[in-house]
């Protein structure tokens, strides 16, 4: 592996950042500390400037290099989740249900090292900025700063993410050309049935038995009305109904979540999933009120910065460890909404212990700090590859 040396000489110092992040989480805008342990590092680094306040927390940090040149975004997501956190750690979550269980410490981390090391060197030509993303994994951070004039207020040219991947062993990185995570939906469906005496259940209409025909029938939407060749998920991760064993209730709500890629599947699963619960509750007498709400688009890495960014990490790990042809995730992922806006790429860096459970959104989960270097030496690798001081090499 072909570590940047200083930044290898940090190993100790960013391994002591991110525990320190790790065990003062905050959740999505809430990340009032995080952003001011990331604005007092970067002032200390000699960036040359550092905005705050950008979608509540966000911050930016801005490098220039030797010379004019093009100008790229570097993005790191802040925030944690509402998990208990079970790993028992001597750094783990000091917040009551509060927990880093995606890896953003170490994200945030690794950003900061490779901060450090660009504000010195500042072997580039042209302008680094540094994103520092608030509210990741439930509000849509990304598209709040877009809305507070992101790329108006610093005329980013390209835009890059990364995330950590328990599913990779640590060395390897993965990465994929065109649709990589899939577009989020949520629904909320609400039966109104009547309700009655449990042991007189033909005196009433019934809305538990019409969700269980919904959540039945709701699996049919990918079985049989997505094209086989394409992908989709249709989940019911709630039902709610009743209060007592021998009450038929009034009402029956049901939440869940759809995912795909493509904008027509998109558009049928939420037409479909509408037809599908109005026309059950007709069939029980009943009526059904659908909230459907579109979440976070699909993330579609460009074809060009999809071959640099490889290009970038097989200098690092040789190219037998990077995977260009990884598998897409139906996973989401904010980062989309600059994707949407910019060309640019989102690369996965494996960190182990999926095979052991430690996986994302995981009580158990933990970043693996031995990898902090490796996604440093990545960012600025990346620099100096787009943004090269002799001109003639790009």
């Amino acid at each position: 592996m072909r570590i940047v040396p200083d930044i290898a000489a940090m190993q100790e110092e960013m391994t002591a950042w991110r525990r320190h992040l790790h065990a003062h989480p905050e959740l999505a805008f809430e990340e009032q500390q995080t952003a001011r342990f990331v604005a007092d590092k970067l002032r200390a680094f000699g960036v040359d400037e550092v905005h705050e306040g950008i979608a509540r927390t966000g911050v930016v940090g801005v490098i220039r290099g030797r010379g004019p040149g093009s100008a790229i975004g570097l993005r790191a997501d802040m925030d944690a989740l509402p998990i208990v956190e079970r790993t028992n750690k001597p750094w783990a979550s000091r917040v009551a249900g509060k927990m880093h269980a995606c890896g953003h410490d170490g994200h945030t981390t690794m950003l900061l090292g490779a901060a450090c090391h660009l504000a010195r060197s500042r072997n580039f030509a042209g302008t680094v900025y540094l994103i520092f993303q608030p509210a990741e994994e439930i509000y849509g951070g990304a598209a709040k700063m877009i809305e507070e004039g992101l790329f108006e207020r610093f005329p980013i040219e390209r835009v890059f993410g990364l995330h950590n991947w328990p599913d990779l062993p640590p060395g390897e990185f993965a990465i994929r050309a065109g649709p990589a995570m899939a577009a989020a939906d949520r629904f909320t469906i609400r039966l109104e049935g009547i309700g009655c005496h449990g042991a007189m259940p033909h005196q009433g209409r019934d809305p538990v038995v019409a969700a269980a025909a919904l959540v039945q029938a709701l699996q049919s939407l990918v079985a049989r009305e997505v094209d086989p060749i394409d992908n989709a998920v249709v989940s019911v991760t709630r039902i709610a109904a009743g209060d007592a064993y021998n009450v038929i209730p009034d009402s029956a709500e049901l939440w869940g979540t759809v995912r795909s890629f493509r904008a027509d599947t998109r558009a049928m699963l939420e037409r479909r999933l509408r037809e599908l619960a109005e026309g059950i509750a007709a069939a029980h007498r009943m009526s059904a009120t659908v909230a459907y709400e579109r979440g976070y688009p699909p993330l579609v890495n460009s074809s060009e910065e999809v071959s640099l960014s490889a290009a970038v990490a097989a200098e690092l790990v040789g190219p037998a460890k990077v995977h260009t042809d990884y598998p897409p995730c139906m996973g989401a992922e904010d980062f989309a909404f600059m994707l949407e806006k910019k060309p640019g790429s989102y690369i996965w860096l494996g960190q182990g212990g999926g095979a052991e459970g430690r996986v994302c959104h995981s009580p158990y989960y933990d970043f693996n700090d031995e990898v902090l270097p490796l996604g440093a030496s990545y960012w600025v690798r990346l620099v100096e590859h787009l943004l090269p001081r002799d001109r003639e090499r790009s």
